[in-house]
């Protein structure tokens, strides 16, 4: 992990550039898979599967019984880990369904929202050998919320044919009862298009490898919408002279593990700081299990010494990272100075990681610089807000005039004439 003293604004784009996926050399295959899913359904996914899975799928979608048997397969300890995730993640999503109140614009003109749930969505969960049971609460909880009547999950099976149980647990808990066995590209093109057994979904959620990523793309301009650009996974930390280093070197690596094409990022203007940093990141590498993952995303990675905090902040908003934590004095204060960033995590006791499992917050987070546009996944990504508009004889009499003079100035004739017709005119 390079360590840049005092970059020119000019080079801020090239230090924090993203590593480059080129999707153009998947599409064709990941189109032909989408293809072949869309014209075979269940025959296409149990040949997928034998391909890519090595794995003889009987049954695709798992049974009343295999849901109740995952459960007496996991330690107490981890299903308590889960239920209280479940009941975090619960409390906060809950207070972002809320009736919206109705609006006399003027009298006898009253305008409202209603929200209602996306009637099919389909929730995409890795597998392999990191199998993400905790976006299973982060997608189905929200989804559930939301109030969405159908909710398919789809995830990757083991060797074995089966599920991971803490996925199907964690799927039971959130209240999801539809769980397919199948992964990778043919997954999203079962969700997007519809086979004998797994149903065409609206909206598709959920991470994945560059296979998944893909296949999202392709059904998304073919009218299936999915829940966000995605890209690998990120944080940056600012750090001041209060941090402690031993913490945000855990936190970088904690990010760093999650694939050699992660990126971690350290903004601070404090040199020596951003030495003892570096000096432990190089230390606590060498306690993982997966070193030689985070090792590769340490070669994305960069520390970078800015002349102050100003110049830091400006730094991270052009920046725009998926996850930011702010290890510095004043967290709160900077904090609310920062306008571009998928969940911010204040102080030294906030780790990113209580975002990713329990906190309550969505993980499901907008990287590779969205976050200049697109939030995180909330219960507003499950749901539609449908205006409403009701105007009484009165109402419709006092807004005409506005209505039919602007329909006459756009040349709208019949526009004007539906208020017209109206008014007895």
């Amino acid at each position: 992990m390079n360590i840049i003293l005092h970059p020119p604004r000019q080079q801020w784009n090239s230090l924090t550039e993203r590593p480059v996926l080129d999707y153009s050399m998947l599409e064709q295959s990941v189109g032909q898979i989408l293809a072949e899913v869309k014209q075979n359904g269940d025959t296409a996914l149990r040949t997928l599967a034998k391909k890519f899975d090595g794995v003889d799928l009987h049954a695709i979608k798992v049974d009343d019984k295999e849901m109740e048997e995952a459960g007496m397969l996991l330690a107490d300890e981890l299903k308590e880990a889960i239920l209280r995730a479940k009941a975090n993640i619960y409390n906060f999503h809950i207070t972002q369904y809320r009736e919206e109140e109705r609006v006399e614009t003027m009298p006898g003109v009253v305008c409202w929202r209603r929200m209602t749930g996306i009637d099919k969505v389909g929730l995409y969960i890795p597998g392999g050998s990191a199998p993400l049971f905790s976006t299973v609460l982060m997608l189905g909880i929200p989804a559930v919320i939301a109030g969405c009547r159908e909710i398919v999950l789809c995830s990757p099976p083991g060797k074995e044919g089966k599920i991971h149980p803490a996925i199907l647990y964690a799927a039971k808990v959130a209240g999801i009862t539809q769980v397919f066995k199948t992964g990778g590209a043919q997954a999203i093109a079962a969700m997007a298009y519809g086979t004998a057994t797994i149903p065409a979904v609206y909206k598709i959620f959920g991470p994945g490898n560059q296979y998944v990523t893909c296949a999202k793309q392709l059904v998304q301009r073919s009218g299936v919408a999915i829940d966000m650009p995605a890209g690998p996974s990120e944080v940056c930390v600012l750090a001041d002279a209060t941090a402690v280093p031993a913490y945000v070197a855990a936190d970088l690596l904690s990010q760093a593990e999650h694939g050699a094409d992660s990126q971690v990022l350290l903004v601070t203007a404090d040199k020596a700081m951003a030495e003892k940093i570096v000096e432990k990141v190089g230390e606590q590498l060498e306690m993982l299990s997966r070193k030689e993952i985070a090792k590769k995303a340490l070669t994305n990675s960069r520390a970078i010494v800015v002349g102050d905090l100003n110049e830091a902040i400006e730094l991270i908003n052009a920046y725009a990272p998926e996850h930011l934590i702010v290890s510095c004095e004043d967290d709160e204060k900077i904090g609310n100075r920062i306008t571009n960033a998928g969940s911010v995590f204040l102080g030294n006791y906030s780790p990113e990681s209580v975002g990713d499992y329990a906190s309550g917050t969505n993980h499901t987070l907008p990287t590779n610089g969205y976050a200049r546009a697109y939030s995180g996944v909330s219960v507003d990504s499950f749901v539609k807000k449908i205006t409403y508009q009701k105007l009484t004889q009165q109402g419709l009499h006092q807004i005409a005039g506005t209505v039919m003079n602007m329909a006459h100035a756009e040349g709208l004739d019949a526009h004007a004439h539906a208020v017209r017709v109206r008014m007895g005119l």
